[in-house]
């Protein structure tokens, strides 16, 4: 589309917007070559860097920027296109590359394999909406307000969408491809405000259910950076149809896939919560851990958020107040509210030991935040913040929860690194409750 430049005078002369010429196909040249790392990465670069660029990467991926790289890990042929707008309008160009070999290494990424099985496993998964869990749905405001990526406005309970045509779909994500099939039994669950798109839609619990035939083949494209998302091809979608096809990933494990995605007339967040075929969830069923907690042996049950991740490892560090063998190793991911939680056995009992403490090892002094949250309903918790004040050595850190109410909390979230990005690796032992 023009970008056209309007000039504002106080006589009564009337001036026609003002257009650039219009550019020509030499305009939207680039060039192409592989990185120093990879013959299956490859660096484009526009001719002319003085314009707005924007690419199709022919992966089904896209890119903006006279500048960027793509990622190609199978051999194949990729039709790469550059668009170049300028004030007198836009023009593209087209070039076939080659991948000559396979490179499954490329395809070794911690949320592909999450998403997928992996390259070591069967290399797709099918996942559905969890229906048993509280908050599998719901809607909040855009922007989030005070209650952050949760559904403020409203939340589902336990199949509070049943029969409308949402628990029964299911959405496979293979790797080979990138290849993404949506099917959803006939129907689908679609906004108030898209019912007229949907020829045979009928009103069914606030929303409209409607018919839809399958989407077989699409693809799905997963975007790292501050905001991770996930993008679906053509007319697929994921859960309630809000009119978009992409999804922020709050938190994305083996086991669970939160999303946010916005709502196509603005004003709204959307939230769902999904897990793989043959897992039971649902909370009862859910791995639990009970405090003291030493991580002497491998632990089950940690939900990372916020592309952070964990493991059991060696204690890097056996002096001082620590001399542990195993320890939690946690590296902070790329939101600021990036970190990890245990669901509890039994909810916590504030009656005579109010204090949760911890061992922490942090690259850097700074805010570490603790937080102590109803499962069943997550608007009802208690934060508290902490001040890590020695950096790379053990300190013992803990926050009082006086006045908390007993019975209630059954959820521990822990925040290294609090309101920073990208904080660094972090190890944590022994919490307890005293």
């Amino acid at each position: 589309m023009p970008l056209f430049a309007f000039i504002l005078t106080v006589s009564c002369k009337k001036y026609e917007p003002m257009l650039g010429d219009p550019p020509k196909p030499e305009d939207a040249a680039f060039t192409y070559a592989a990185s120093s790392t990879s013959n299956n990465i490859i660096e484009f670069r526009a001719t002319n860097p003085n314009v707005i660029a924007k690419w199709d990467l022919g992966n089904g991926l896209s890119a903006d920027g006279s500048n960027v790289r793509g990622i190609y890990p199978y051999a194949g042929t990729y039709a790469v296109k550059l668009t170049i707008f300028t004030k007198g309008g836009s023009v593209s160009s087209t070039q076939q590359i080659q991948i000559a070999q396979t490179d499954f290494t490329l395809l070794d990424n911690p949320l592909f394999n999450s998403l997928t099985g992996g390259i070591n496993g069967p290399g797709f998964k099918t996942w559905h909406i969890d229906s048993l869990v509280p908050a599998h749905f719901g809607v909040g405001p855009d922007p989030t307000g005070t209650a952050g990526n949760y559904p403020q406005w409203w939340a589902a309970g336990a199949n509070d969408k049943e029969n409308v045509g949402l628990y029964d779909d299911r959405y496979t994500f293979y790797l080979n491809e990138f290849k993404f099939d949506m099917v959803n039994n006939n129907n689908v669950y679609v906004h108030n405000s898209l019912a007229a798109n949907f020829p045979g839609s009928y009103q069914n619990l606030g929303d409209y259910t409607a018919p839809y035939n399958n989407k077989i083949g699409e693809t799905w494209t997963l975007t790292e950076g501050n905001d991770t998302t996930l993008s679906i091809s053509n007319d697929a979608f994921i859960g309630f149809y809000s009119g978009v096809h992409t999804y922020k990933i709050l938190a994305l494990t083996d086991t669970s896939l939160w999303l946010q995605y916005k709502h196509h007339a603005g004003g709204l967040m959307w939230y769902l919560k999904l897990i793989p075929e043959g897992f039971v969830s649902g909370g009862n069923n859910s791995p639990t851990m009970s405090l003291p907690i030493n991580f002497e042996s491998t632990v089950q049950g940690i939900t990372v958020f916020g592309n952070s991740t964990t493991a059991v490892v060696n204690n890097p560090d056996q002096t001082g107040i620590n001399s542990s063998s195993k320890v939690l190793e946690t590296v902070h991911g790329n939101q600021t509210w990036s970190g990890f939680l245990f669901d509890l056995t039994d909810p916590l009992n504030f009656s005579t030991n109010t204090r949760i403490a911890l061992k922490v090892w942090a690259p850097t002094t700074g805010t570490f935040r603790v937080k102590i949250e109803n499962s069943a309903n997550t608007n009802d918790f208690v934060e508290l913040d902490v001040n890590v004040t020695t950096a790379n050595s053990w300190q013992s850190v803990s926050v009082d929860f006086t006045g908390s109410t007993s019975g209630v909390y059954d959820r521990l979230v822990l925040f290294p690194g609090w309101n920073v990005a990208n904080a660094g690796t972090f190890y944590i032992d022994d919490i307890i409750q005293q």
